[in-house]
């Protein structure tokens, strides 16, 4: 799947045509993945199960090591242009959505279903409906 969407993001980058759409297509039908040829994703992400069920908005942007679970989505929001980036190490749960104008800080947790509208600083946790931000267990200070 990955390696589908690493030559339809190349072709999609040179400007050929309708190649990157038909790898798009493939992904979508076989692997359950919308995951666009125009997608910034860094090196080393991981899709849980070969992204079954995982939306990406076109203009979204990965970082490097993000690890996304199953179900996911990564999304515009109503009103707002901007669409969300999650920058290095991330792990995002199975069901959460990510939306809007909303930047994950690097080594950030996802709890799984949490709909994420806000930002998430580095090295936190968000968790819940709507998300709340937290520290991750373990780390938190005193």
């Amino acid at each position: 799947m990955i390696k589908v969407f690493r030559l339809a993001s190349l072709l999609h980058r040179h400007g050929i045509p309708w190649l990157p759409r038909l790898l798009y297509g493939f992904n979508r039908i076989v692997f359950g993945i919308v995951l666009p040829p125009s997608v910034q994703v860094g090196r080393d992400v991981r899709f849980a199960y070969s992204g079954l069920g995982t939306v990406v908005h076109a203009r979204a942007r990965i970082g490097d090591r993000v690890k996304v679970a199953q179900n996911v989505t990564i999304g515009g929001r109503s009103g707002h242009h901007e669409v969300p980036v999650i920058e290095d190490d991330v792990e995002i749960g199975a069901g959460a959505c990510v939306l809007g104008p909303v930047t994950i800080g690097r080594n950030a947790r996802i709890g799984a279903n949490a709909v994420v509208l806000q930002n998430v600083p580095a090295g936190m946790m968000a968790v819940g409906v709507p998300a709340t931000v937290r520290p991750v267990r373990g780390q938190e200070t005193a």
